[in-house]
């Protein structure tokens, strides 16, 4: 049963979790790039398509909730749509499941510059708070609006 309270009780997002997710893609991403390891990118990468697919089952969301405490984390929860965030971690996950894709072909070089985006782009959102995966959404969302406005 739903009652008017909880329709009208917004979203919310734990930046704990998302800083959790941004320095273990730094981490996993950097280590699979420096030491050629396409399966530890692709093993990322659908990781997190699952998370951004299903985020109530996503593997790195466990990781969180199994290592976030040990590690001195502890939640902070915030009243955000967590959708914009969701998005940019499948954009993330694309880039990496490209990455490891184009290394095991034999195009090392493709593979690695895909990494090393991923790399920047998350390393950005942990120390500036720069999401480029969210102002996707946020483009994708007022396009679709413009173009359904017609």
């Amino acid at each position: 049963m739903t009652t008017s309270s909880t329709l009208s009780r917004p979203a919310r997002t734990d930046l704990s979790a998302l800083k959790f997710n941004q320095v273990t893609v730094v981490v996993v991403t950097a280590l699979a790039v420096l030491l050629t390891l396409p399966a530890l990118t692709l093993l990322l990468g659908a990781a997190m398509l699952v998370g951004a697919i299903a985020p109530q089952v996503s593997p790195m969301r466990a990781a969180y909730r199994v290592l976030g405490r040990p590690l001195g984390l502890s939640p902070e929860v915030v009243d955000e749509d967590p959708r914009a965030h969701h998005f940019a971690q499948g954009v993330g996950s694309t880039f990496l499941l490209a990455s490891g894709l184009f290394t095991l072909a034999g195009l090392s070089l493709v593979g690695t510059v895909l990494g090393v985006v991923v790399i920047a782009l998350a390393a950005l959102n942990l120390s500036q708070r720069i999401c480029v995966g969210c102002l996707m959404y946020f483009q994708y969302r007022r396009l679709r609006y413009v173009i359904l406005k017609r």
